[in-house]
């Protein structure tokens, strides 16, 4: 995993009236245990992974109760663990990102609202609209409409984010419905401290198991049943949701006194709009808002007497929902004109952005332009267009300093990703054959669409690259190439991909980047990790699936000889015999490589042992500075310096610090014929007599020819 909480889980432990200190992530686990769950499950993805990380390192504690945690194959079997809580009255949570992990598992999140639950279900998604952590701009609140699953969205703090956490399981039980409970990279790691409670043994659990089968025909989706589950829907679970919602107080009202106007926001917008307030001089240190706010912690459903309560009397409200559509607006709207309420005109995304992330500079100008069109009394609107003016004076200020645009920082290949040489090959093949459709997937590898490969032309989902190239491949003049990571294979890829492609004997290359992990999402553990601990199960080698599902050309590369990967796909573009073919490109992901090494080789350090690192230079004489060896490899650690010659005006590639030695540029130099400026440099510490003795033989031998100093 991306990083260790085995320091941190000892505070799961703490009793009632102890304080908690730490990391909203944590929380959310505590909450869980307090909270009596019965079992938990889950698939990585950001900003939730570390979820799933905390309960793989509190295992000791989780036997201990009883909980069964699962890391599970895809977001659907996510999901679908949760029919446990359909019959019996077992406390389920699971995690995924959302909105893509959402989509994968709607089958059975649909199924699951459909027949309702026994036992309490919270769904803990991490919600990235505009935070650049998702490739897909879609927020979940829509889905949850549709299936009529209740939507949580606390205020960013610890204590409300526990408290939505336990009165979600609550909620869920007296409605008989699963509940969602949307967080946001902030929220993720937002650090504070709340007054814990003993962890909760389950009702039922490895420990106290269920003891008899429940048979409920009402719960299959079957007609006449389907009909009657949908009817409960409305008539029961969602008047029964409404009254838990009032009676517990979960949405909350910041009184103030400039009653002409209010702010109708999700509460996970509280932090940004309070701050926004704040700058304007409407609200203190302490968060006391002079306007008066209405938090929603749950977005899904409204409370109509809520909404008509807080905007009865009122002149214009103004509602601050990220992304598009205005759910959440237009159905206050809907609500207002309903009860026959003309009086508040409701504002929203006629003064803040339909689309991105609601930072706070564009909360802050949504609410200073909300308030100069409405100008309600008690506000001194000269000091807002003073604000306003200051923040745009100041981007002014700093674009004449700066001289030119802040470049942004797009994503990329971490130094010495084993992916990257995948695709110098491919770059080498297509100057041999011409044009290649490749078609990528979700992961690492969708950089490679990037400069300076820029390789791919679709993506459509995790694991669905080699379906996404089906219909291309017979319309396409010559075999196309996929590009599938180990995570992807296991997560949908074995199934909708290869399964279809072995059955209908598609003509196609298929690349599989193995490198142990889900990288993409923190470098967990999946099927074929070679390093599973015995309680997460026993790996499974891809090579065997594949060739279980029929997959006769079949061949293992090593990531980082670029040569023999290109070998391996001009065979495989050009051999005469139909049907799917497939690379295995092997490589461990080299950050995790370092993280497990880094600390050995401390130790080995600290106790005086020889240890060797291996760099990489580029003699400066040598280099034309062409930079095709950049264009070729994109190594981040390949950069431009002044060349020392004063005859050359021309900049010479080098080599950082940020070096791990994985020998790509050199393999890549060597592999496409560029030049021979590169040389492997080994960093020996502690070193031994050998060492030093050939060490000397050899700056002897330099001297000999006038090299040495």
């Amino acid at each position: 995993m991306e990083r260790s909480f085995k320091a941190e889980v000892a505070k799961l432990r703490l009793g009632a009236g102890q304080t908690f200190n730490g990391e909203g992530i944590l929380a959310v686990t505590k909450a869980l245990l307090q909270s009596g769950v019965s079992y938990v499950g889950g698939y990585q993805g950001a900003p939730v992974s570390h979820l799933m990380d905390v309960l793989a390192d509190a295992r000791e504690l989780l036997d201990e109760l009883g909980v069964h945690f699962e890391s599970c194959a895809n977001e659907a079997g996510a999901a679908a663990m949760l029919g446990a809580s359909i019959n019996y009255p077992l406390r389920g949570a699971a995690t995924w990102k959302s909105v893509v992990g959402t989509n994968v598992a709607s089958d059975a999140l649909s199924n699951l609202a459909s027949a309702g639950v026994v036992g309490g279900t919270l769904i803990v998604i991490g919600e990235d609209y505009g935070e650049g952590a998702s490739i897909i701009q879609e927020r979940s609140h829509a889905f949850a409409q549709k299936s009529q699953v209740w939507l949580l969205d606390p205020r960013p703090n610890l204590p409300s984010i526990v408290r939505m956490v336990e009165k979600g399981f609550e909620l869920s039980e007296a409605s008989n419905t699963p509940v969602m409970l949307e967080l946001r990279i902030r929220a993720c790691h937002v650090h504070g401290s709340f007054e814990t409670r003993d962890n909760v043994a389950p009702r039922h659990s490895r420990r106290n198991p269920v003891q008899k089968p429940v048979f409920s025909l009402e719960r299959i989706p079957l007609p006449p049943h389907n009909y009657t589950q949908e009817k409960h829907k409305i008539a029961v679970r969602l008047p029964e949701a409404l009254k838990f919602i009032q009676r517990e107080q979960l949405n909350e009202l910041f009184a103030g006194e400039l009653r002409q106007v209010g702010i109708v926001l999700q509460g996970g917008m509280y932090n940004t709009t309070i701050r926004a307030l704040q700058q304007l001089g409407l609200a203190d240190a302490y968060g006391a808002s002079r306007v008066p706010l209405y938090v929603l912690n749950v977005t899904y459903p409204l409370v109509p007497e809520e909404i008509t309560r807080f905007c009865s009397g009122k002149r214009a409200v103004l509602v601050v929902e990220e992304g598009q559509p205005a759910h959440i607006e237009e159905a206050i709207n809907s609500i207002l004109r309903r009860a026959d309420i003309n009086d508040p005109h409701v504002v929203g995304k006629d003064v803040l952005p339909v689309a991105g992330e609601y930072t706070g500079e564009v909360v802050l100008k949504g609410v200073g332009d909300f308030l100069r069109l409405v100008m309600p009394d008690g506000v001194d609107l000269k000091h807002v267009d003073a604000v306003l003016d200051g923040v745009g004076e100041a981007k002014r200020r700093a674009a004449e300093l700066l001289g030119m645009p802040v470049p942004t920082r797009p994503p990329g290949f971490c130094v010495g990703c084993p992916e990257r040489p995948v695709f110098s090959a491919l770059k080498l093949i297509e100057q041999e054959l011409g044009g290649i459709h490749i078609s990528s997937d979700i992961g690492c590898h969708t950089f490679s669409t990037l400069p300076p490969f820029n390789l791919g032309n679709t993506v459509l989902g995790y694991g669905l690259s080699l379906a996404a190239a089906s219909a291309v491949g017979p319309n396409f003049g010559k075999r196309v190439v996929t590009v599938m990571g180990d995570g992807g294979f296991w997560h949908q890829g074995l199934v909708t991909g290869v399964a279809n492609a072995v059955f209908r004997n598609d003509d196609g290359v298929l690349i599989i980047m193995q490198n142990g992990y889900t990288s993409a999402t923190g470098t967990q553990n999946i099927a074929s990790s070679p390093d599973l601990r015995p309680e997460e199960g026993n790996p499974i080698a891809i090579e065997n699936t594949l060739r279980g599902l029929g997959v006769k050309w079949l061949e293992r590369v090593n990531n980082y000889e670029v040569a023999s990967v290109a070998d391996a796909l001009r065979r495989a573009m050009t051999a005469p015999e139909k049907g799917l073919k497939v690379i295995i490109a092997d490589g461990e992901c080299m950050l995790e490589r370092t993280r497990r090494e880094r600390p050995i080789a401390a130790q080995k350090l600290a106790a005086g042992e020889r240890v060797v690192r291996t760099r990489f230079g580029i003699d400066d004489d040598v280099c034309t500075g062409d930079r095709a060896c950049i264009r070729l490899s994109g190594c981040p650690s390949l950069t431009i310096k002044d060349s020392p010659d004063p005859l050359r005006t021309e900049p010479v590639t080098t080599v950082d610090s940020g070096c791990v030695g994985c020998g790509l540029c050199g393999e890549a130099a060597h592999a496409a014929g560029l030049c021979p400026s590169f040389h492997r440099i080994e960093v020996i510490q502690n070193p031994s007599g050998w060492d030093r003795f050939m060490h000397g033989i050899r700056q002897g031998v330099i001297g000999m020819f006038g090299g040495a100093k």
